[in-house]
C-alpha cells in the first residue's frame, strides 16, 4: 500500500472547506493534495440549497476567484421567505428583491464548481482516514483505511464533526445539542403535492412553534426540501423506526397534531424515506494550544448546531487560512498562528453575529409569530 512523503499541504476533507482552502492555495501557486473518503463526487447527496453570505462565504468566493462561476449557480428568487401558523395562514412575507446578500445555490453545484477549479487529480477518492500520529517536528502520518499512509508537513483537518485530525489538536468531542431534523423532499410538488407547494411559496417557509419547527425550501426543479426540526433526547427518536419509512413518517406527523394538513404534508406525502439527522455541537470556546505542522477548519474546528452559517464560516475558514498560508511563504508555522489567532477570535465573536444577521432577516417573522394569539 501507498507509503510516501508529500510536499504539498495535505487537506482531509473534499467537502465546502477543504476545496475552497485548496482552491485558494492553488490561486497563490501552492500546491495541496485532498483526500476524500467519497468514492467519487457522486457517492451521495450533498444536501439541499446554502445561502451565500455577503459577509463570509462570498468574501471566501471572492478570494476563491469564483465569484463570476458562483452567480452562474444562484437560483433567482430564492431568497424570498414566509413565515406561517401552524394553521397555514401567512403571518409575515417578503420577497426577493436580489438585495438580501445571501443568494441561494445548490450545496451540489458549489462543490463541483469548487472542483472544477482544482487541477485534476487534486482530489483523491476513496481514502477514508482511520487514524493521524504525530512524528515529531511539525510532521503527521495519515491512515487510511485500506493500509496505506502519508505523511506530512503541513496537515488540514477539514473532516467535519468526527473529525480524524481533531485529536492531534484537541480531547474534545461533539455531544448532542438536544435538537434534530427529520428531513423530507416532496417531487414535482405543483402538480403531485399543490396544497404543500403553495403553502411554501417560491422561496423559504418557515413554520417556528414550541420545540418544533417546519422549514422548507423549493429547490430546482419543482422540488420540495423540509426541515422538521424537534426538540427531543435521542432516546426518543430511538423509538422510532426510521427503517420502516411510512411508520416514521406517521409518528413525526403525530407531534404535528391541529396542524394545517399543507403543512404536515411536507412529512407524510414524503416522496423519500424520512432523515434523521441528529444535531452535534463542540463545546463553546472550543480551541487548542498551537500543534506545529496541523490546523482545523470548518465543523471540525467549531461545530455548532445547525444556524444557516455552517457552510459559510467552513468556506471562510478555508479562504482564511490559504491565504495566511499564502502571506508566510517559508514560514507556514506564523502562517497557522496567525489564522488560528483570527478564526478562534471571529468564532468567540459568531453567536453574538449571527443573532444580530438572523435578526435582520427573521426579526419580523420572529416577532409575528411570538404575537399574542399568533400560534
Amino acid at each position: 500500500m501507498e507509503q510516501r512523503t508529500i510536499n504539498a499541504v495535505t487537506i482531509i476533507g473534499a467537502g465546502l472547506g477543504g476545496l475552497t482552502l485548496a482552491r485558494v492555495l492553488h490561486v497563490h501557486g501552492i500546491p495541496a493534495e485532498v483526500y476524500e473518503a467519497e468514492e467519487s463526487p457522486e457517492a451521495r447527496s450533498q444536501g439541499g440549497l446554502l445561502d451565500i453570505h455577503d459577509y463570509n462565504g462570498q468574501l471566501a468566493l471572492e478570494a476563491a476567484g469564483l465569484m463570476e462561476e458562483f452567480s452562474a449557480i444562484v437560483l433567482e428568487g430564492r431568497q424570498a421567505i414566509r413565515a406561517l401558523g401552524p394553521d397555514g395562514a401567512v403571518l409575515f412575507e417578503k420577497a426577493d428583491d436580489g438585495t438580501g446578500g445571501r443568494p441561494e445555490a445548490h450545496r451540489a453545484d458549489l462543490r463541483r464548481m469548487l472542483l472544477d477549479a482544482l487541477p485534476e487529480g487534486t482530489v483523491r477518492w476513496g481514502r477514508k482516514v482511520t487514524g493521524t500520529r504525530s512524528l515529531g517536528g511539525g510532521r503527521h502520518e495519515v491512515i487510511f483505511a485500506d493500509g496505506g499512509s502519508v505523511t506530512t508537513g503541513l496537515l488540514v483537518g477539514a473532516d467535519g464533526a468526527w473529525s480524524r485530525v481533531r485529536p492531534l489538536l484537541s480531547e474534545a468531542v461533539p455531544e448532542y445539542a438536544g435538537t434534530s431534523f427529520v428531513e423530507t423532499y416532496l417531487f414535482d410538488a405543483d402538480t403531485r403535492h399543490p396544497a404543500a407547494a403553495k403553502a411554501v411559496g417560491g422561496g423559504m417557509m418557515l413554520v417556528p412553534a414550541e420545540g418544533k419547527t417546519i422549514t422548507a425550501h423549493r429547490e430546482r426543479g419543482d422540488t420540495l426540501h423540509a426541515y422538521v426540526e424537534l426538540t427531543r433526547p435521542l432516546e426518543w427518536f430511538d423509538g422510532i423506526d426510521f427503517a420502516d419509512p411510512a411508520t416514521a413518517a406517521t409518528r413525526v406527523v403525530a407531534e404535528f397534531d391541529g396542524w394545517a394538513p399543507a403543512l404536515t404534508a411536507l412529512i407524510g406525502d414524503t416522496d423519500t424515506p424520512p432523515v434523521l439527522r441528529p444535531h452535534y455541537a463542540l463545546p463553546d470556546g472550543h480551541r487548542w494550544d498551537r500543534t506545529p505542522g496541523v490546523t482545523l477548519v470548518g465543523d471540525a474546528a467549531h461545530l455548532r448546531p445547525p444556524n444557516g452559517e455552517g457552510a459559510n464560516q467552513a468556506m471562510y475558514d478555508g479562504a482564511e487560512l490559504g491565504r495566511a498560508i499564502a502571506a508566510h511563504p517559508g514560514d507556514a508555522e506564523t502562517g497557522l498562528a496567525a489564522y488560528e489567532q483570527a478564526m478562534f477570535a471571529r468564532m468567540s465573536q459568531a453567536e453574538d453575529e449571527t443573532a444580530r444577521h438572523l435578526e435582520e432577516t427573521f426579526g419580523d417573522v420572529i416577532r409575528t409569530t411570538a404575537a399574542p394569539g399568533s400560534r
